[in-house]
């Protein structure tokens, strides 16, 4: 199965959870609770809820009680909505925390309603958990998130850190629509799981094709929401900029068509977004692929062409400098334009 098509069915499975629960909550249908023993119990789901969110690992009971049966474990970041409190105790009904089937392993054709399981129900203690009531709780999300996402950089951390991080992020930015640190939020949940993809699609063979329509390409649908709930802010332009991954080669094998598809479409990046937060390095990768590219065309005896390229790589470099002074990108494209005068090559091409 293709990403694109497993993207698909997930995105169907999230729908048909999300429809579950939102017809039972009108309703107030009643929903079975998931065990081995006996017959499974049936608890009326509320008319509605606030919604809530733990910040740790937290146990779902039957009764509230930690002697009581487990029902299953809600991981951090997961979107619960509260059914009642009792003291120290809610009920909540969450989402399940079964990991989704791989691409690779989910296969072609499957009953879409039979791998789509209802949200879970029980209790859990109110500890750790944040509610969209909870006084500053946007500011709470916020900290826990970047607690986990910088647990998720050092490699003694939690192997679920990063999805933690991301699944925070997002509560906050659902949870909290109003607030502040929303659109921050909305953008650092989209890119987390961006970067997760992008390092899987990197560590397959089709990594290494030219054409990008031949790799497995990132789901952007969360990216492109960004840029279009919060157009016009830094976060949009840095979603842009992560988009841009779908659109590059592999291996460039000395072809000009990669270098110079890939230089226009920095520049044009730089041109949408001229004070944007990537606009310096998406310049800097133009100049480097239009240096390139002089180097290509001076290879294969196209000395017109070359020129060409050099000089727009040195417009585009005088653009950085006069705009980003100051910057590695505006010091890195000067050296690219000194080997460009010096004749030295920039792609590891040998013209001495």
């Amino acid at each position: 199965m293709s990403l694109r098509n497993y993207h698909s069915l997930v995105m169907k499975q999230r729908i048909l959870t999300v429809s579950f629960l939102v017809a039972c909550l009108a309703a107030g249908c009643a929903v079975q609770l998931v065990h081995a023993e006996k017959k499974k119990p049936q608890l009326e789901k509320p008319m509605a809820g606030p919604r809530a969110t733990p910040l740790r690992t937290t146990w779902l009971y039957i009764t509230p009680d930690t002697g009581a049966q487990k029902v299953s474990k809600v991981q951090i970041g997961r979107e619960m909505v509260v059914a009642e409190k009792s003291g120290p105790w809610l009920r909540v009904y969450a989402n399940t925390d079964i990991e989704e089937l791989r691409g690779k392993d989910a296969p072609e054709m499957q009953d879409e309603a039979s791998t789509s399981p209802p949200p879970i129900s029980g209790w859990m203690q109110a500890k750790g958990v944040v509610m969209d009531s909870t006084p500053n709780g946007d500011q709470i999300l916020m900290g826990a998130a970047a607690n986990e996402e910088s647990l998720a950089s050092d490699p003694k951390g939690p192997a679920n850190a990063a999805q933690s991080a991301r699944l925070l992020y997002r509560r906050l930015a659902e949870m909290f629509p109003n607030s502040s640190l929303a659109s921050e939020a909305a953008w650092r949940s989209a890119d987390i799981e961006w970067q997760i993809q992008k390092a899987d699609a990197a560590s397959l063979p089709s990594a290494r094709e030219r054409d990008p329509n031949m790799r497995e390409q990132m789901d952007d649908e969360d990216l492109k929401k960004v840029i279009k709930f919060y157009p016009g802010t830094r976060w949009a332009a840095l979603a842009a900029f992560d988009l841009i991954d779908n659109k590059l080669c592999g291996v460039w094998e000395s072809s000009t068509q990669c270098p110079e598809k890939e230089a226009s479409i920095y520049e044009k990046y730089a041109g949408e977004y001229p004070d944007g937060p990537r606009t310096a390095q998406a310049l800097y990768q133009a100049v480097y692929r239009l240096a390139v590219l002089a180097d290509i065309y001076t290879s294969n005896g196209d000395d017109h062409k070359a020129d060409e390229a050099r000089n727009h790589a040195r417009e585009l470099a005088a653009n950085l400098k006069q705009h980003f002074a100051g910057t590695d990108y505006a010091y890195r494209a000067a050296v690219l334009v000194y080997k460009l005068d010096e004749g030295v090559p920039v792609y590891g091409i040998d013209l001495q």
